[in-house]
This record gives structure tokens, C-alpha cells and sequence, in this order.
């Protein structure tokens, strides 16, 4: 009896040691419990990105078979990304974008700065500056097509006029032909035109001022607030276009505005060049005619004068008197 007593605890021993030595082996190849999850948990995640499928060029409308996604390690992912086709699709692109780039946010609401311009081959870039006013207040951005319209008000302002070469009666106030009358007796020295369109914005640069008071005062730096801020717009256009800008810069004044993406926009999504719209340009003259502007009156006031030479017609403003001979009866120097 004794000797089965022994050898029952002999293997009673054997059989604890055999089961302690293959939890031991589970334990360290990590197949025990909460092994298996501990190696879930150390092991890298990964998420989806967007990325562009393709080539997209700058200011096209983002569309399905432009972008796909990938899956990255979570860690890596760029805050400014986007992790479904869908956030994006619709979207302009503000940047050229080249396949299997990252989709951030900064491609599609543009950075508002300048770091780099790629000018499409046969164009040129030229820099405009404009304000809220004259820039759609200051939210023009690359990718967007707008029009340049110029405005000079550097013409003569005095014309010396007299009676006309070719009499004709008397018109009754207030028709037609008494406005043109009056109208040709005047002379309006602005001249209004759109002189280019549909130019692609390469970038724009708001100043850094601005945009560090815009966040001081937590409006978004996108220049919504009105503050009078200034934008430089770097424009792609011909060389012909470039000069007739230029001049309007030196002669006269300048306002860009917005044309609407989707006129500018290929199906396929791609941008593409903008529809020419003929303008007549504007003048008072074509205001009266076809808009129906009232033209103002001259308001004629006799004064007295001491000069009994007949003075020539003025019209505003007046010009400086000519040398008239001496009142009859004075003496003179």
C-alpha cells in the first residue's frame, strides 16, 4: 500500500508538472489568456485617406474617378485629411495635384498664401491688388476664374464749346432730344470696361497683419470681416492681356470679379476656359440710352460782369479767364 502511495503522488506530481510547463509555453507564445488581445493591441491600426487617382489640374471640380483611398498606419494620418471620397467629391481644387497625393484641407479651401506658382505653358502671371471692394472681399482664391474690369477717369474735363454749326430748333424741355442736347453740351470723363475675362487665379496672399488680427478678434482669416484688408491675386493671362491690365493699373482702376465655377467647368470636372460674354462698356451717354439714367440739367445763372467782351462757353470746371480788354472808361496798366 505503500508503495502505490508513492508512485500515485509520483505521477500526480508528474502530470501538474507536464501541465505547468505547456502553460508556461502558451503564456510566452501568446496564446493564453489575453494574450491574443495584448498582440491585437500592439499591432499598428491602419484607416482609410483619400487620395487623388489621378492627375487633377488647378481650379477643377473634384469628381468621383478623381480620387480613391488608401490605408495608412492611424498614427501618420495628417489631421487635415479626409478619410471618405465622399467629403471631397464636388470640392475645387486650389492646387495642382499629382496621383496618389493626399486630399487635405488646404488643397480645397487654399492656403492663403503663396508658395509656389506653376504659370500654364503660353501665359504669363501678373499680380493685381484689390481690396474688399474691388476683390469680392477678399475671398478670391487659386483654382477661381474671374473677370477684370477697368475704369478710367483721366480725360480732358473742360471742353470749350459755342453756338453749333448746324442750327435746329428749339426742343421742348424735358424729351429726348433736349436731354441729348444737354448731354452734348456736358462731358463725363469715366469710361467703364470689362477688358479681359475668365482668367485663372495661380494664387493670392493676404497680408499677414490681417490675418493675425482676424484671429485675434476670432473672426476666420479668411477675410469675412470688414476691416478694408488688401489682397495681392496672382492672375495667368496672355501677354496682350497682361499689357492692357497694366495700363488700367498705371491710367485708371481696376476690380476683379467672380465668375461661377460651373460656367468654367468641363463635364468630366476638369477646368476649362471661361465663355466670353461681350460687353459694350459703359459711359454716361450709354447709362442715359439704355438704362435710362435721368442726365442733370445745366442751370444757367446770369451774374454781372465787368468784361463786355463776350466770354467763351464753360463747362465744368470752369478754366482760368482769359486776358479781356479793360471796362470802357478805365485806365489801363
Amino acid at each position: 500500500m505503500k508503495r502505490s502511495s508513492n508512485r500515485l503522488v509520483l505521477l500526480v506530481g508528474l502530470f501538474l508538472a507536464v501541465v505547468a510547463f505547456v502553460l508556461i509555453a502558451v503564456m510566452f507564445s501568446g496564446g493564453g489568456p489575453g494574450g491574443g488581445g495584448n498582440a491585437a493591441t500592439a499591432a499598428p491600426a491602419e484607416v482609410p485617406v483619400v487620395v487623388a487617382a489621378k492627375d487633377i489640374p488647378l481650379g477643377s471640380r473634384i469628381t468621383a474617378d478623381m480620387v480613391t483611398t488608401k490605408d495608412i498606419n492611424a498614427a501618420d494620418k495628417p489631421l487635415d485629411s479626409y478619410g471618405d471620397t465622399s467629403l471631397v467629391i464636388g470640392q475645387t481644387a486650389r492646387q495642382p495635384v499629382t496621383a496618389q497625393q493626399l486630399i487635405t484641407s488646404e488643397i480645397l479651401n487654399g492656403g492663403g498664401s503663396i508658395a509656389n506658382i506653376a504659370v500654364p505653358a503660353g501665359y504669363v502671371g501678373i499680380a493685381v491688388q484689390v481690396d474688399q471692394v474691388t476683390g469680392v472681399g477678399t475671398l478670391i482664391k487659386p483654382g477661381d476664374r474671374v473677370d477684370v474690369v477697368t475704369g478710367f477717369s483721366t480725360f480732358p474735363l473742360v471742353v470749350y464749346g459755342g453756338p453749333s454749326a448746324s442750327p435746329r430748333a428749339a426742343a421742348p424741355a424735358g424729351s429726348p432730344e433736349a436731354s441729348a442736347k444737354t448731354l452734348d453740351l456736358q462731358y463725363d470723363p469715366n469710361s467703364i470696361k470689362t477688358v479681359v475675362e475668365g482668367l485663372q487665379v495661380l494664387g493670392t496672399l493676404l497680408p499677414p497683419a490681417s490675418q493675425q488680427a482676424a484671429a485675434a478678434s476670432g473672426q476666420p482669416a479668411s477675410g469675412t470681416s470688414l476691416n478694408g484688408q488688401q489682397e495681392i491675386v496672382i492672375l495667368a493671362a496672355t501677354s496682350q492681356q497682361a499689357e492692357a491690365i497694366r495700363f488700367a493699373q498705371v491710367s485708371g482702376t481696376i476690380a476683379l470679379v467672380l465668375r461661377s465655377s460651373t460656367d468654367c467647368t468641363a463635364t468630366d470636372g476638369t477646368a476649362t476656359s471661361c465663355p466670353i460674354i461681350p460687353t459694350t462698356g459703359i459711359t454716361l451717354r450709354k447709362m442715359v440710352d439704355d438704362f435710362g439714367v435721368l442726365p442733370p440739367q445745366i442751370v444757367e445763372v446770369l451774374e454781372p460782369t465787368p468784361y463786355p467782351s463776350p466770354m467763351p462757353i464753360r463747362v465744368f470746371p470752369s478754366p482760368s479767364p482769359s486776358p479781356s480788354p479793360s471796362p470802357s472808361g478805365s485806365t489801363a496798366p
